[in-house]
């Protein structure tokens, strides 16, 4: 579900001569040379390949747990958005217009609008970015990661929410008389066949047309096979199968795609409680972020129980990952909380809301209490004056009678 785990998004963008996205943040200063951070901007990486990204997840996140986000946060997501309504991983100098050097993505401005539609108030901003979206789907019914590339899961199933999000129906958003579900059906692997890959999604055939089960894929085209977004809520009851079964009888359709999906993840987590990257070349360790998505994904489609052992895995384990993260990861976490019915201000023993807070600008609910404990403090203070100040002149007052007294009772006894 995120663009920066997805390595055919960016093995497409390096064919296209563009610097890759980050494949995982790191808590390291800027390098040199980087744009310099806005004040208005969640996290303290480089935001060249990452900053609408993140900073959507951010809002979307704090708007989820119930967190009015500071003003300039959303000012500054609103700022980067093109005249065309697309948005761009991050644009430094918004007073330029975008030219053919600004590369525009449908995975950042999938995002934009998921936060800003939930935070509302943005329908001239959200209204403009789905045009536009609209206007660069793929005859299959799909979209890549940049405008004109072949379509893939992760992108089809970010716009599939960022549509859910405005009150579209993605069914009825076609091209050449092609839907997003069609295209995501096009990725999904069936039940039948490899026991170890079946029901998952494939991010992209290969050259030959062959599908690859991933883990990220699947997650991300399970929630969107459900019409959800990256925010998903947990199914009712017990769901569409429990995330346990993978169907080949039945309707072909989205319902069924995503049962298949989350029957893959259920068994993916099954044993370890968690998935681990698949990075060439190197050990495999465990996915925090996927994992994060695939409780997501399991408690879209089967329900919160479905999902406890790999959320109670995130709980003991994922502290570490996030810190060195950042908001972004703080938010899969929040997600991850909310599909499931987890307090967020207690996962694991960790506040995920107030460390995302303490990323960027406070939250306006934040500031305004911040300012009125200031407040408070100098009515308290005022007060205290004025009752020592009343008691200071209570004092003068009996001190200058008892003089005045004593001097009367002289007067009497002189002869």
């Amino acid at each position: 579900m995120n663009i920066r785990r997805s390595a055919a998004a960016l093995g497409a963008v390096a064919v296209l001569g563009i610097s890759a996205p980050a494949v995982a943040a790191d808590s390291s200063p800027s390098p040199s040379g980087s744009p310099a951070l806005p004040s208005g901007l969640y996290g303290t990486t480089d935001p060249t390949y990452d900053g609408v990204w993140r900073q959507s997840l951010a809002l979307l996140a704090q708007h989820t747990a119930g967190v009015r986000p500071a003003a300039k946060a959303v000012d500054w997501l609103t700022g980067q958005q093109c005249a065309n309504g697309a948005f761009a991983p991050f644009r430094a100098d918004t007073s330029r217009a975008c030219d053919s050097k600004v590369v525009i993505d449908t995975n950042s401005t999938a995002a934009a609008v998921q936060a800003l539609a939930a935070l509302g108030g943005h329908d001239a901003t959200t209204g403009k970015a789905v045009s536009w979206l609209k206007s660069v789907q793929n005859t299959d019914g799909g979209w890549g990661y940049t405008p004109g590339g072949p379509s893939d899961t992760n992108s089809t199933s970010v716009v599939i929410g960022a549509l859910t999000a405005v009150g579209e129906k993605p069914e009825a958003v076609r091209k050449s008389g092609k839907s997003p579900y069609d295209a995501l059906l096009e990725f999904a692997l069936p039940c039948s066949g490899d026991a170890a890959g079946a029901g998952a999604f494939a991010y992209q055939p290969d050259k030959k047309g062959k599908l690859a089960a991933n883990a990220d894929a699947t997650a991300a085209g399970v929630v969107a096979a459900l019409g959800q977004g990256l925010a998903a809520k947990a199914a009712s009851g017990d769901g569409n199968g429990g995330g346990a079964r993978c169907p080949d009888s039945g309707k072909a359709g989205p319902a069924r795609a995503a049962a298949g999906g989350a029957a893959y993840l259920a068994r993916a987590v099954g044993k370890d409680g968690y998935l681990t990257s698949v990075l060439p070349g190197a050990t495999d360790q465990p996915d925090y972020g996927n994992t994060a998505d695939a409780v997501v994904a399991l408690a879209a489609q089967g329900g919160a129980a479905t999902a406890q052992k790999p959320l109670q895995w995130l709980e003991k384990h994922s502290e570490a990952w996030a810190k060195q993260s950042g908001p972004a990861a703080y938010a899969q976490l929040v997600f991850a909380a909310h599909a499931t019915g987890t307090d967020p201000h207690h996962f694991g023993g960790v506040d995920l809301v107030e460390r995302l807070n303490a990323t960027g600008p406070a939250p306006q609910a934040a500031a305004a209490k911040a300012k009125e404990g200031a407040t408070d403090v100098a009515k308290d203070d005022s007060g205290h004056a004025v009752w020592w100040a009343a008691g200071i002149l209570l004092v003068v007052v009996i001190a200058v009678g008892l003089m005045l007294s004593r001097g009367r009772g002289d007067k009497v006894r002189q002869p």
